[in-house]
């Protein structure tokens, strides 16, 4: 079986961070493992604290990981300090982790800066380039590239721009777009679009950890980068399209919604 690591936040409302990223994993029928980061306590409302994990504790979480059952793949999501960020460029090294993708998060759908001020910085320069594939959403890039993003040609600028900046594959996310859902994939070739209607749906909670978690499964899955990210695309679409509405905010993806007939036929 294929194993994917996710390095990331814990939320205990179960819809972002580590919850959702094993959700997926074990929805594409794979083995997920964790690293966790931080403790959050937030649910569909926002996030009430942060309790970062320590740079120790990490340190021993990833080489249980590596040391024993070695994942193929690597999902790297929030990690708030340079003490942390050290820590997870160093073992990916050591343990010369393979097929990695980076979601980009810096801050929450709801404001909470979830990356300490003075580690950008250092992330830019030693955990980007770790990466075979970058997720941003179009405020994450404007921050990274320090320009601004609205039109399609500056999108296309911008993934050009990253690209001579970092080694990976850049995806741009356009799921701020009120009126579609077009992401750009650009492997340093020709740029090219994936195109989709915007759903009307406020709850999307996750949506960024359940989209980079994806593509990670595909890499474990040897699909290659385009064919990954298409097919993620197309799972967090129709999370997003089934419609499920729990709690009192941006409530969570249904991650799970691919098992529903499966769901129906075991209890029937």
């Amino acid at each position: 079986m294929k194993t994917v690591l996710t390095i990331a936040g814990s939320d205990c409302s179960g819809g972002a961070g580590i919850q959702a990223d094993l959700k997926t994993i074990t929805s594409w029928g794979l083995y997920g493992e964790s690293v966790i980061t931080a403790l959050t306590a937030q649910n569909t409302m926002g996030i009430a604290d942060v309790l970062p994990v320590s740079p120790e504790f990490l340190e021993k979480q990833l080489t249980c990981v590596f040391t024993d059952i070695v994942p193929d793949a690597v999902k790297i999501g929030m990690v708030t300090g340079i003490e942390q960020m050290q820590v997870v460029r160093n073992c990916l090294r050591k343990y010369q982790a393979r097929h990695i993708v980076i979601d980009t998060v810096m801050v929450s759908t709801s404001g909470r800066r979830l990356m300490e001020s003075d580690a950008l910085k250092y992330y830019k320069e030693n955990i980007l380039p770790l990466a075979n594939v970058y997720t941003p959403n179009l405020p994450e890039a404007e921050v990274l590239l320090k320009t601004s993003i609205k039109t399609r040609e500056e999108r296309v600028a911008a993934v050009r721009e990253f690209a001579l900046q970092y080694k990976g594959i850049i995806y741009l996310k356009g799921g701020h777009d009120e009126s579609c859902a077009d992401d750009l994939f650009f492997d340093g070739k020709e740029p090219v679009w994936f195109e989709a209607p915007h759903i009307v749906n406020s709850n999307t909670h996750g949506t960024g950890c359940t989209l980079s978690a994806a593509i990670a499964c595909g890499l474990a899955m040897s699909l290659g980068a385009r064919d990954s990210v298409r097919r993620a695309k197309q799972y967090v679409t129709g999370a997003i399209a089934d419609g499920m509405d729990l709690g009192k905010g941006n409530g969570p993806l249904n991650h799970m919604y691919r098992l529903k007939k499966l769901q129906r036929s075991f209890w029937e």
